[in-house]
């Protein structure tokens, strides 16, 4: 009997810290073992939310920028960390941008067949922010979108 090939070969991971984007990653992980697949992890410096928080904060947009960027640097090690304990190799890439837009665009740059996404984080504005993106990733992606919770 032939071997099955792999179902998902690459799959992009975004992760903003929230506790569903983390078991997102997670599951991400156990499904490119599976596989055999690539995995990107992604994290998208959200310009919106970036300026909103230069703004209240009196401080350069471009400062909050490189603040976000490193907590988001956080998340992608942290996976990358239990990918690399699977066995598997991972990429990394941080984005600035509409969270939504950088996503499928990645996705359709690098040939993603699967993301990866949880499907809504923390509470009142966070979560109506994150649901937001999630909805509009299953929207515009072209390739299949997993939600997780």
């Amino acid at each position: 009997m032939a071997e099955a090939s792999p179902v998902f070969t690459h799959l992009l991971v975004p992760a903003n810290g929230s506790q569903s984007s983390m078991t997102a990653g997670r599951m991400a992980v156990r499904l490119a073992a599976l596989n055999s697949a690539r995995l990107t992890f992604l994290y998208v410096v959200d310009t919106a939310v970036a300026g909103g928080l230069a703004k209240a904060s009196g401080r350069e947009a471009a400062r909050v920028q490189d603040e976000l960027s490193a907590s988001g640097r956080h998340y992608l090690d942290y996976l990358s960390r239990l990918a690399a304990e699977t066995g598997l190799e991972s990429e990394q890439t941080i984005r600035i941008g509409e969270p939504h837009e950088e996503i499928t665009e990645l996705a359709r740059e690098q040939g993603v067949d699967l993301i990866v996404i949880g499907k809504v984080g923390g509470h009142g504005l966070q979560r109506i922010l994150i649901g937001e993106v999630t909805e509009r990733v299953i929207e515009h992606a072209l390739c299949p979108v997993l939600v997780v919770h």
